[in-house]
C-alpha cells in the first residue's frame, strides 16, 4: 500500500479525556465521515470500532489505545484512541510520546474533570498542540461558557473559540462558525453526513461578531505585517487568519476549540477542518533528539527519508498469540526484511511484517516512511520504550516512564499443572504493559501480582480467563506501600573480608537526610575525583538507587529520601568496586534504621459527583474512611466533592457508593502521592 499524500499532510493525532466524555464516539463519526467505515458502531451497544476487546465492549469503555488512519481533505490522519480511565494512564503516556497533536474532548455537562487535568498535563510535558472538542452540548445541564471557563481556570489553557452551540441541552441545533459567520446545521436523516450552510440568526450576531473579533486580537500578534494591517483597520482575510490561528496553535499559546455532540452527529466535520488546518505535520514539530551510544554526544534526526532511520517502540501488543509492536517512524524508512539495531538492548532484529492498524484490522505494508504509525512483527527483543535505527546509524530516543504500581494481590493456579502455564500467562501480559508487575514473595512463596487499581487488575484477571484459559485463586487486594525516614543521620562502616589471595576492604560514610513528601530521592557522591572518578561515582549512585528500590529496614522500597557519600577509603590499596558497593549498602541500611523510618501508604485523590440530597452521606462515609473532604463545588444539579483517602479504606467503594445513593452518585479516583495518614489533615 503506497502512502496517497506526502510528509506535509500527515497528521499524528490523539483524542485524550476523561472516561465517558465521548472520545471513542467522536473517533467512531470521524472514521464514518472520513469514509473509514460505513455503519456508526455505538459505544454502549458496544459496537465502537475502535473499542475492539471484549473486556472494552461489555463495560463501555476504553482499556488500550487503538490506532487507525483515515483521509480527510488533502490529509492523512493517524488516530490514536486512548482511555480514559485512571488505571490505563500508560495507554495515554505512551500514546502522547509518540504524537504530534491532540483532541481534548471535554464534557459540556462535567466540563474538566479530573483525569481531563491529568491527560492534559501529559499532552503539556510532551509540548503537544492542543485542540479542544465541547462534547453532549444536546445533555441536560450543558454548558459551553462554563467549560471554556474551567479550560482557564484548572488548565491554564488560552482557548479561542472556532465554532459557538447554536442553541443547547434539547433545543441544540447546530454551530456557527466564527470565521465564516455561518450557521452549520446537519441532516438528521443523513446521521450527520450532509449538512449545509445558513446565515447567522439575528439574535446571534453580535455574540458571533464579538468572539470573532477576540479570535483575532488573540492571534493576531503572531504575525508583524498582518499585525499592521490590522491596526490600520483594512480587514483580514479568512486564509490570513487561519494562517495565524495556525501558528499560535503550533507556537503552544492558544487552544482552537470547537463544539457539538458527537453522539447526535453535529460538529464533528468542523473539528476534522481544524485538525487538517491548524494541528502538526511531522514537519511543524522539532526535530527528535537522541544520544549516539558510540559518542555519548547527543545528535537530531530531521524527519526526511534520507536520513538514517529513527522509530520508537511504544506498544507492545499479543495479537492472536504473536508479538506485534507498535512504532513511530521519526526519520528514514523501514522496509520489511531488513535488520535494523535495537539499540536500547544492542540487539539486532529482524522486520518479520509491517501493518497500518485500524483498531484491531491489519493492512500490509512493504515500507514504513516517516510519520507513519505501524505495527510490526518478528521483533523478538523489542519492547515498550526501545529504539530502533540504522545499525550504521545508531541514536538512542528518550524512552517511555512507567508508573509505580499501587495495588497488588496474590494469584495461584488451580492445580499444580498450570503453574508454568500461569507463569508464561502472566510474563506475556507483563511484556505489554509496563504497569503490571509480577513478583515471587520471598517469605510465603506466593505470586503477587501489582497494578495501577482494581479495574486493572480485573482486566487482567479476565484476560487470564478468556486468552489463555486459566482461572486463578485470587487473594484480598494489598497496598503496595512505601517506607522513608523523620530524622538526619550519619553512619560510617567497614567491610573487609579475604576473598581467595586477595583482601577486599573499603570504609564509606553515608550520610542520610528526609525530603519533602512526594519529591522522590536524591543520591550523590561528595569524594574528591582523585579517590574515585566519575565512572565509578556513577557506579556506587546505581548501587544506592538499587538498595533504595529493593527495600529499607521496614522491607519496603524507601521514598523521600536524600542519601550522600561523605567519604570512601580503601585501606588495601586503590579502587575496589565489590568492597565499595559492599560498604555502602551496609552503611546505608544502619543509616536508614537509625533516622526512624516511618510506613507511607498509598493515597487517592477521590472525586465524588452527587445529587445534592446525598451530599451529607457521602460526606459521613469518607471521613469514615479517614478520608480529607478538602473541596466542595456545587455543579448545578449536582455537587462536586474531592477529598484525600488512603486507598486501603477505597476497597468496595463503588458498591458502597451506588447503594448510598440509589446508584446517582459516581466517582473517579487517582493516585496522590504516597504519605500517612495523619498528615492528611492539615
Amino acid at each position: 500500500m503506497n502512502r496517497k499524500f506526502g510528509i506535509k499532510q500527515i497528521r499524528n493525532i490523539g483524542i485524550i479525556a476523561h472516561i465517558d466524555a465521548g472520545k471513542t464516539t467522536l473517533t467512531e463519526r470521524i472514521l464514518y465521515y472520513t469514509g473509514k467505515i460505513h455503519k456508526i458502531g455505538e459505544v454502549h451497544e458496544g459496537q465502537a470500532t475502535m473499542d475492539y476487546l471484549p473486556e472494552e465492549q461489555e463495560r463501555g469503555i476504553t482499556i488500550t489505545a487503538a490506532c487507525t488512519t483515515c483521509y480527510w481533505r488533502d490529509a492523512e490522519i493517524h488516530i490514536i484512541d486512548t482511555p480514559g480511565h485512571v488505571d490505563f494512564t500508560i495507554e495515554v503516556e505512551r500514546s502522547l510520546r509518540v504524537l504530534d497533536g491532540a483532541i481534548g474532548v471535554f464534557c459540556a455537562v462535567g466540563g474538566v474533570e479530573p483525569q481531563s487535568e491529568t491527560v492534559w498535563h501529559q499532552a503539556e510535558r510532551f509540548k503537544i498542540p492542543k485542540m479542544a472538542f465541547i462534547n453532549k452540548m444536546d445533555r441536560i445541564g450543558a454548558n459551553f461558557w462554563g467549560t471554556i471557563e474551567q479550560m482557564r481556570e484548572k488548565l491554564g489553557a488560552n482557548p479561542i473559540i472556532l465554532t459557538l452551540p447554536y442553541g443547547a441541552e434539547d433545543s441544540f441545533k447546530g454551530v456557527i462558525d466564527v470565521l465564516q459567520e455561518k450557521l452549520i446545521l446537519w441532516d438528521e436523516a443523513s446521521r450527520g453526513e450532509k449538512y449545509s450552510f445558513h446565515p447567522v440568526p439575528d439574535e446571534m450576531k453580535e455574540e458571533v461578531s464579538k468572539v470573532r473579533q477576540e479570535l483575532i486580537e488573540t492571534v493576531v500578534e503572531f504575525d508583524e505585517a498582518l499585525m499592521e494591517k490590522y491596526l490600520a483597520d483594512e480587514p483580514l482575510t479568512t486564509e490570513e487568519i487561519k494562517g495565524l490561528v495556525r501558528t499560535a496553535t503550533l507556537s503552544l499559546k492558544v487552544v482552537p476549540v470547537y463544539c457539538g455532540s458527537a453522539l447526535k452527529n453535529k460538529g464533528v466535520q468542523p473539528l476534522l477542518d481544524g485538525i487538517v488546518d491548524f494541528l502538526p505535520s511531522p514537519l511543524d514539530v522539532p526535530p527528535i533528539k537522541g544520544i549516539n551510544p558510540q559518542t555519548g554526544k547527543e545528535e537530531l534526526r530531521y524527519p526526511d527519508e534520507k536520513e538514517p532511520l529513527a522509530a520508537l517502540a511504544f506498544k507492545v501488543q499479543l495479537f492472536e498469540g504473536r508479538k506485534m509492536v507498535y512504532l513511530r517512524i521519526y526519520s528514514g524508512v523501514l522496509e520489511v526484511g531488513k535488520t535494523v539495531l535495537n539499540v536500547t538492548q544492542n540487539k539486532k532484529e529482524k522486520v518479520a511484517r509491517l501493518f497500518l492498524m485500524h483498531a484491531a484490522k491489519r493492512t500490509r505494508l512493504e515500507r514504513a516512511r516517516v510519520g507513519d504509525i505501524v505495527a510490526a512483527m518478528g521483533l523478538k527483543h523489542t519492547i515498550t520504550g526501545d529504539t530502533l535505527s540504522d545499525p550504521e546509524h545508531p541514536i538512542l530516543l528518550e524512552s517511555i516512564g512507567a508508573y509505580e504500581p499501587v495495588i497488588s494481590i496474590a494469584v495461584e493456579p488451580k492445580t499444580r499443572a498450570e503453574e508454568e502455564k500461569v507463569a508464561e500467562a502472566l510474563a506475556k501480559i507483563a511484556q505489554e504493559d509496563p504497569t503490571f508487575r509480577i513478583k515471587i514473595d520471598e517469605d510465603t512463596g506466593q505470586r503477587i501480582i501489582s497494578g495501577m487499581g482494581e479495574l486493572h487488575i480485573e482486566v487482567i484477571l479476565e484476560r487470564l480467563r478468556r486468552e489463555f484459559g486459566l482461572d486463578l485463586l485470587v487473594g484480598k487486594p494489598q497496598v503496595v506501600y512505601r517506607e522513608t525516614i523523620t530524622k538526619e543521620a550519619e553512619v560510617e562502616e567497614t567491610f573487609d573480608e579475604t576473598v581467595g589471595e586477595t583482601r577486599l576492604c573499603a570504609r564509606g560514610k553515608i550520610l542520610v537526610r528526609p525530603r519533602k513528601r512526594g519529591s522522590g530521592n536524591i543520591v550523590g557522591v561528595l569524594c574528591p575525583p582523585e579517590k574515585i572518578s566519575e565512572e565509578q561515582k556513577k557506579l556506587l549512585i546505581e548501587t544506592i538507587e538499587g538498595q533504595l528500590k529493593a527495600s529499607g529496614p521496614l522491607g519496603y522500597p524507601v521514598t523521600d529520601v536524600e542519601v550522600m557519600v561523605l567519604d570512601l577509603d580503601f585501606p588495601a590499596g586503590g579502587f575496589q568496586e565489590m568492597a565499595a558497593r559492599a560498604a555502602l549498602v551496609k552503611a546505608l541500611n544502619k543509616a536508614l534504621k537509625e533516622a526512624s523510618p516511618k510506613l507511607l501508604e498509598p493515597i487517592m485523590e477521590v472525586e465524588v459527583t452527587v445529587p445534592s440530597e446525598f451530599l451529607g452521606e457521602v460526606i459521613s462515609d469518607l471521613n469514615q474512611r479517614q478520608g480529607h473532604v478538602f473541596a466542595i463545588e456545587a455543579r448545578e444539579p449536582v455537587q462536586v466533592v474531592r477529598a484525600y483517602v488512603p486507598l486501603a479504606e477505597m476497597f468496595g467503594y463503588s458498591t458502597d457508593l451506588r447503594s448510598a445513593t440509589q446508584g446517582r452518585a459516581s466517582f473517579t479516583m487517582h493516585f496522590a502521592r504516597f504519605d500517612e495518614r495523619e498528615n492528611l489533615k492539615p
